[in-house]
């Protein structure tokens, strides 16, 4: 029997939060228009494609030559270059840390003379589109909590991460594809042991419609996406509608916002049970742009498919994409799985800025490639055995490139020392890519907040960060 005791936390609880149809209806499409007062200032990127390197690719090796290394290879890299900094347990206690140049050829290209590795032959084609920022650098020296703090601005899990503020704050311009889409790959030789964990994308506190939806590789790109036997469209339509009202009675009766979570995924699976069949059709592309991403292309989970997927789903209005492909994590393979590395991923993601300027979209997209760190400039393993050495993981200097959206083309920004060791001139820290990502968006970072625990959190913390306003165009 129900109890007709009414307290007065449940009296403020019911009444105060309580929506009827047309109420929630409102607050749905609110949800996707974004917060009041967002974007902060005209915007230069509608959305961003990230393609995010796990495994951290090695800027000596493809981006960062060094003459000094040269000359100096084979010896010890100084103790003063060291400086006494924390490294990996896969390399503290190596007795030797030898100098290890550019393992392959590279050279100058473009007219902004960016040296790049002879293993990124289509990256180096696309050099004059691109902003080089080679002082990169961070705090994290292991996998996990690097991905976490590039993806979310915090090394522990539990923050939202970009794509999830991306969308809380500026909405979705699609009503029939997630505003924030996920795709993972990996090497085809599964030599990189690295995880892909879902707080990479998650919504952390925020509500939880704003994290990332994953994309399979296999099957259908959704679970679920095709209805079982004997349920035909309508006969879906009118189910759902009557699960919403019992969820839309239970988000009147307790006021729970994970409620309307629920209302507005069953309306997005919906929708996409007809949008996505159209978005994975690739019968309408052109033979002359699968020839672009390169042989892979027609393989669903691979790194090429993703990249030409993200095209697809930014031209039909999706925010942000976030592709994460693992591979780089080169400790004693170096020599042999670097250039099948670059061999896998090279092309689809210099194809990705060329398909997106051939269509007069990359003025407005956003497209940024790197990893979580670089890698040692000295050598882990043997550096006489070329089938038994590497490099460690290195968070003070490394390499990322950034395309479209309103940076500046054929740019190299800040510089690394004479070891590749440190970030030197204009040294660009992860919160400041992140400050510079959201001014591109058009938010200023530092008023972007929310309100949890009875703290302001924003995307880029309480230490200080810095748009990078050398790079904007």
């Amino acid at each position: 029997m129900m109890s007709l005791e009414l307290t007065r936390r449940r009296f403020l609880g019911t009444t105060a939060l309580t929506l009827g149809a047309p109420a929630l209806q409102s607050l749905l499409a609110a949800d996707s228009h974004g917060l009041p007062g967002l974007p902060h200032f005209a915007p230069k990127a509608k959305r961003v494609i990230y393609m995010m390197q796990t495994g951290g690719p090695s800027h000596v090796d493809l981006f960062d030559d060094k003459p000094e290394l040269r000359k100096q290879r084979g010896n010890d890299i100084p103790e003063s270059v060291l400086g006494g900094l924390r490294l990996t347990t896969m390399t503290a206690g190596q007795k030797s840390k030898p100098c290890l140049p550019a393992a392959f050829g590279g050279s100058e290209r473009g007219q902004s003379g960016m040296w790049v590795s002879d293993l990124l032959p289509h990256t180096a084609s696309i050099v004059d589109e691109c902003t080089f920022i080679r002082s990169m650098h961070g705090e994290q020296i292991n996998h996990a909590p690097a991905v976490t703090h590039m993806m979310t601005g915090h090394n522990l899990p539990g923050r939202p991460s970009i794509g999830a503020w991306l969308t809380y704050g500026l909405g979705s311009m699609t009503d029939n594809l997630p505003a924030f889409v996920v795709m993972t790959s990996r090497d085809q030789e599964a030599s990189c042991g690295q995880f892909f964990y879902d707080y990479y994308w998650g919504a952390g506190f925020l509500p939880g419609k704003y994290q990332g939806v994953p994309f399979r590789g296999a099957g259908d790109p959704v679970l679920y996406l095709s209805n079982p036997e004997g349920m035909d469209r309508p006969l879906r339509r009118a189910m759902l509608d009557s699960l919403a009202e019992m969820n839309q009675f239970t988000h009147e009766r307790f006021g729970d916002p994970e409620t309307t979570t629920r209302i507005a995924q069953y309306e997005m699976a919906f929708k996409m049970q007809a949008s996505v069949p159209e978005l994975t059709d690739l019968s309408d592309e052109p033979q002359s742009v699968l020839d672009l991403y390169g042989p892979d292309v027609n393989r669903k989970g691979s790194y090429a498919y993703n990249c030409l997927m993200a095209r697809r789903l930014a031209e039909r209005g999706v925010r942000y994409v976030q592709l994460m492909h693992a591979g780089w994590d080169q400790h004693g393979n170096l020599p042999t799985q670097l250039p099948i590395q670059c061999r896998d991923t090279d092309q689809a993601s210099a194809a990705l800025v060329k398909d997106l300027k051939m269509r007069g979209m990359l003025d407005d997209t956003l497209v940024i490639w790197g990893g979580e760190f670089g890698r040692t400039p000295f050598v882990q393993g043997d550096i006489k055995n070329p089938k038994a050495h590497g490099r460690d993981h290195h968070p003070r200097a490394f390499t990322m490139w950034l395309a479209g959206g309103g940076v500046k083309k054929g740019c190299i920004y800040g510089s690394s020392d004479d070891f590749a060791y440190h970030a030197t001139e204009n040294p660009v820290h992860v919160r400041d890519l992140q400050a510079t990502l959201m001014h591109l968006c058009g938010i200023q970072h530092d008023r972007f907040t929310y309100k949890h625990q009875g703290l302001d959190f924003k995307l880029t913390g309480v230490e200080e960060a810095k748009v990078m306003k050398g790079i904007l165009a």
